[in-house]
């Protein structure tokens, strides 16, 4: 009695089971796609996180060069990771032979 109950259970679900498959792979092209919520996030969080750091740099590179160079104003940093020539529109920059200490 029990086994046939447990029998009738079963093909029930496997019945069930075929079912549901078939009805979501009918209706999976009228889906709303996935969201880009995600990956936006992530996206503005990064950018938000390398402008903090460079203004961080900057910060240090000024301190750093009071430190040396108490009362003067302080050249622009060159970028870090550009070696190529650079112009700088407004202000004064490094000579090219002093680095970014």
């Amino acid at each position: 009695m029990v086994i046939s109950y447990l029998f009738k259970r079963y093909g029930a679900y496997l019945r069930s089971r075929w079912e549901k498959t078939l009805l979501w792979d009918l209706i999976e092209p009228y889906r709303r796609p996935k969201t880009f919520t995600p990956v936006v996030i992530i996206y503005v969080a990064g950018f938000y996180t390398g402008v903090v750091g460079a203004a961080i740099t900057e910060q240090r590179y000024k301190e750093r060069y009071w430190e040396k160079h108490p009362g003067e104003n302080v050249p622009l940093m060159r970028p870090k990771f550009y070696f190529a020539p650079w112009r700088v529109i407004r202000g004064e920059a490094l000579p090219p032979d002093q680095g970014n200490d």
